[in-house]
């Protein structure tokens, strides 16, 4: 069995004990998730299964996700305005962003737990979490630029 079959076994298991009926549907967005690299819109879901569920809504897409983030298999990223992205990757890590194509990237690096500590004593806040996001421009849109 291969690392993301495992994955999706797993969150699969995960379902079930948490009393989630597992619908065609739902197994399939929750593979698209666990295949997908690439933090993917509700809406880039939706297309992408829309010709092998013809029946599906993207409101079918979002209540999934949403009972996805419930039990927490996936984690929101959002962005300003634009729309929410799903990242079935809950390990802590930090995403690279292009400021080109919007490609968002995971990378691994020692968590900062000491920043949300000095927030904590400078602000007097209770901080709950942080994220890192570093901008740039990807391979694909350097070479583009190039042509």
């Amino acid at each position: 069995m291969t690392v993301p079959e495992q994955r999706l076994q797993e969150a699969l298991t995960t379902l079930k004990e948490s009393g989630v009926r597992i619908t065609p549907q739902r197994h399939a967005v929750l593979e698209y998730l666990m295949q997908s690299m690439k933090h993917p819109t509700a809406d880039e879901i939706y297309k992408a299964l829309e010709d092998k569920f013809p029946n599906m809504s993207v409101a079918t897409v979002y209540n999934n996700l949403r009972v996805f983030l419930d039990i927490g298999l996936v984690r929101e990223l959002t962005y300003g305005d634009s729309s929410s992205r799903f990242d079935c990757n809950t390990s802590d890590h930090y995403h690279i962003i292009c400021d080109e194509c919007g490609k968002i990237v995971d990378f691994h690096y020692p968590s900062l737990n000491e920043v949300e500590q000095l927030a904590e004593q400078v602000t007097g806040f209770d901080v709950s979490n942080h994220r890192l996001e570093v901008y740039g421009t990807c391979e694909n849109c350097q070479q583009m630029a190039k042509h």
